[in-house]
This record gives structure tokens, C-alpha cells and sequence, in this order.
């Protein structure tokens, strides 16, 4: 394989011994590259943008600058220049972390647990390098039931309106954090056609994955919960 073609890791944590078995699993691969380490936020920042990585493994707690910041940094600058913004893995040692949930929030893609399998990480790497953030997306709904309780609801978006309604079914369900097979049995679709609705509802919001999507839906208090919960009431014979 071509180091054109390689998948560009970079490295974001303040612990070197965990650098360092991070260093020899991406190294090990022949479909991955390290394209830096960096010790701290600050340095990642600066790393990103004069390495341009594919994918960017974010801790959450470091010195000098945290990964949100970083995250929220990296992100930015990209877009600002006119760059595809590389796709960003939290590090966190919680499942349920407020931090990697504000790290979501500023553009990264996922999270994935510190003293997750190595096999993990490296599918988690090739996944989210590939577009799909489905690894996380449950994950992701959970995370934001259980840290959004208490935040205000931003109003609907006008963007939003431009879904047609077979689209805004779709965008509920994949919000919720359904596979598109699950998608696809639930509405009597085929995988194929749930994969162009999902595209064309990304492309419409400007969102780059379904993470997200998780995001926006419940920022803007589009996740369903009333109809859920309207069905759960019908299904166990409750007229409340």
C-alpha cells in the first residue's frame, strides 16, 4: 500500500507510555501512518494543521489546552481554510463523560473508551476515516439523554424545513441511533435507499456524520422523544 493511500493518525495525549502503545498498534498496520504526536491540546492544534492528518485520536484531559478546546480548534481552522476538517476520536475513560459530549459538540466524531480492545480502536480508526461514525451513535444518544436534560432547546433550524417528511423520518430514526438495516427494516426499505436518504439529510443540514446528527437533533429537540413516548403510551393502553 502506498503511504498516499495509508490512513494519517495523530496522536493527542499527555501520557507518554500510553503514546507509546498507541505509537506501535497504528505502526504496526500496513493501512495506517502516525503523522505526529503531541503531548498537549496547543500542540495538537499546531500539529493538525501542519501535518493534515486523516484522523485525529483526542484526549480529553491534558495540560495547557484540553481536547475540547483543541477539538473545537482544529475543527475550526480547517473550515476556515477550506479544508475537509480531519475526523476526531475522543479518548475518555468514562462511558458517560460530559467532556467527550462537549468534544462531540465541537465537531469531533466519536469516542472511544481508553482501555478499549486494540482491535477496537484500529476498527474505530478505519470506520470513522471511511465517513461512518455508527460506532458511536448510540453511544451518543446515551451521552446526550443523560447531559442535555438541563440545557435549553435551541429553536428548529430553518434548513430543517428543507427535509421532505420521508426524510425527517429517517433523520428521527438514525437520531435515535438505528443501524440502517434497522432503519431499513423499521420503514420497509432497502439498505441501499436508507444510505442516499441519510446522505441527502447530511448534505441539507451540513452536518459530515451521524454523530452529528445525534448532536443536532437534540440540541434542537428533534429526537422524537414525544412521539416515542406518545407510541409507548398507545402500545401499553393508556389514554394520559
Amino acid at each position: 500500500m502506498s503511504a498516499a493511500e495509508r490512513i494519517r493518525v495523530l496522536l493527542v495525549d499527555d501520557q507518554a507510555l500510553f503514546r507509546a502503545g498507541v505509537r506501535m498498534l497504528v505502526t504496526s498496520q500496513p493501512d495506517l501512518e502516525l503523522a505526529g504526536e503531541a503531548a498537549n491540546g496547543a500542540e495538537g492544534v499546531q500539529l493538525a494543521a501542519e501535518t493534515s492528518p486523516d484522523v485525529v485520536l483526542m484526549d480529553i484531559r491534558m495540560p495547557v489546552m484540553d481536547g475540547i478546546a483543541a477539538t473545537t480548534q482544529i475543527v475550526e481552522n480547517a473550515t476556515k481554510e477550506g479544508r475537509t476538517p480531519p475526523r476526531i476520536l475522543v479518548l475518555t475513560t468514562f462511558d458517560l463523560d460530559e467532556a467527550a459530549a462537549r468534544a462531540i459538540r465541537g465537531g469531533a466524531s466519536g469516542f472511544v473508551l481508553k482501555d478499549a480492545e486494540p482491535e477496537f480502536l484500529l476498527a474505530a480508526i478505519r470506520t470513522v476515516h471511511a465517513g461512518s461514525a455508527v460506532i458511536a451513535a448510540g453511544a451518543t444518544r446515551e451521552l446526550f439523554q443523560y447531559f442535555s436534560s438541563s440545557e435549553p432547546v435551541k429553536p428548529q433550524p430553518p434548513e430543517f424545513g428543507n427535509l421532505t417528511s420521508r426524510e425527517r423520518e429517517i433523520f428521527v430514526l438514525a437520531a435515535r441511533g438505528l443501524s440502517n438495516s434497522e432503519i431499513a427494516s423499521t420503514e420497509f426499505l432497502s439498505e441501499a435507499t436508507v444510505k442516499t436518504h441519510i446522505s441527502r439529510i447530511l448534505s441539507k443540514l451540513g452536518l459530515r456524520d451521524r454523530v452529528q446528527m445525534v448532536v443536532y437533533a437534540f440540541e434542537h429537540g428533534l429526537t422524537g422523544a414525544d412521539e416515542e413516548s406518545s407510541s409507548r403510551r398507545r402500545s401499553d393502553g393508556s389514554n394520559a
